[in-house]
């Protein structure tokens, strides 16, 4: 099997991957319009080269606490069955090969506490490396009862 290419980024002390096929563009966060009724991890909106992207703080998603953007505060703008959403991390700079026999189903215990937001979890040397369910990242599907 081939490798395939995954961008690194950071959330609190925890490293994940998306792939990189669904990733579209990195930006600097400098904010977004916030849009009223919005659920808590939608911060708002964006304009992205021509378009109006609705904006998911991570953080807020995976239930840590809120900091101030800083400097390496990015937004990957993806794209997966035509939504395209940005979503704020604390850093992403790294673009990886993973080959998919590296991606192991989380533990029990990580898919119970994650929601079901972690899709697969890959060692890469020293470092454990989650991949999202991006679908359920972006509340497009429900969340495990």
């Amino acid at each position: 099997m081939s490798n395939t290419l995954h961008v690194v980024f950071r959330v609190g002390d925890a490293e994940y991957l998306i792939s990189a096929a669904d990733v579209l563009q990195l930006e600097s966060y400098a904010g977004a319009t916030p849009v009223p009724g919005a659920p808590a991890f939608v911060v708002g909106i964006v304009h992205v080269r021509g378009r109006v992207v609705p904006v998911l703080d991570l953080r807020e998603r995976f239930h840590l606490p809120r900091v101030a953007p800083e400097l390496g505060t990015r937004i990957i703008v993806a794209e997966v069955q035509g939504r395209r959403v940005g979503l704020i991390v604390d850093s992403a700079r790294e673009v990886i090969h993973i080959a998919p026999e590296q991606l192991k189903a989380p533990p029990r215990v990580l898919t119970e506490r994650a929601e079901g937001l972690v899709q697969s979890v890959a060692q890469v040397g020293k470092r454990l490396l989650m991949l999202i369910d991006f679908a359920r990242v972006i509340g497009e599907e429900p969340l495990p009862s």
